[in-house]
């Protein structure tokens, strides 16, 4: 598995968020998006997701462009950003079983119920979500990671509203991933160890781009 991006541009307006990206990521390897607010890192994920067209470039998955991939792709993607895309009308259960539906992955309620025992929410699955609390909430969205299929996920600041337990589990979550083999892209503006794998660390700043790839022990 591999994911490419060549040479991208994106604008904002009038204003250039960066030019000339070029990085790839493999199987096996978590990249960290780092830069201060409004240098493009939100713009940047969502064009690996195919939600926003670069003025520039192209990005590729196993060598093919994901415009022409479509839904091969989006099947091989697993996408949080900053809102939960939970239904307030649904309950907990229902929210994951539609949303893992949509993600086109066929899961039991057993494995769903689960997920949800594993990231905190035991006892929770006949709750409506309107009832939750901003934690629960991303709870519910971070249990699609449990059950999810894909072997990239683009996380756009996962940890937010997560206490420092949910956080640590996250953590090993996105570890285990990493080690059978998964791909993770992720921006966070919190500290987190994560101590196991390929670590690659990709800065927007000022419009340059610095990579660095080591390992951490």
């Amino acid at each position: 598995m591999k994911l490419e991006a060549k040479n991208l541009q994106c604008t904002r307006g009038d204003r250039e968020l960066f030019s000339d990206l070029s990085f790839s990521l493999e199987k096996s390897q978590l990249m960290m998006l780092e830069g201060q607010n409004g240098s493009g890192k939100t713009t940047l994920l969502r064009a690996l997701c195919g939600l926003y067209e670069p003025d520039e470039g192209e990005i590729l998955w196993q060598g093919k462009s994901i415009k022409k991939l479509d839904e091969a792709y989006r099947r091989e993607l697993f996408y949080l950003g900053h809102l939960n895309a939970i239904k307030p009308d649904l309950t907990v259960l229902e929210n994951l079983r539609f949303n893992t539906l949509l993600a086109g992955d066929s899961v039991t309620d057993e494995a769903l119920m689960q997920a949800l025992g594993t990231i905190g929410l035991f006892a929770f699955e006949d709750f409506p979500a309107s009832q939750l609390s901003q934690g629960q909430k991303r709870r519910v969205s971070l249990a699609r990671l449990l059950v999810s299929k894909a072997n990239l996920w683009i996380l756009d600041e996962p940890f937010v509203a997560l206490d420092i337990a949910a956080v640590e589990l996250l953590q090993s979550i996105i570890a285990k991933h990493v080690e059978e083999g998964g791909m993770v892209i992720l921006t966070t503006h919190q500290e987190v160890p994560l101590t196991r794998g390929k670590i690659k660390r990709l800065s927007l700043s000022g419009g340059s781009i610095k990579e660095q790839v080591g390992v951490n022990a």
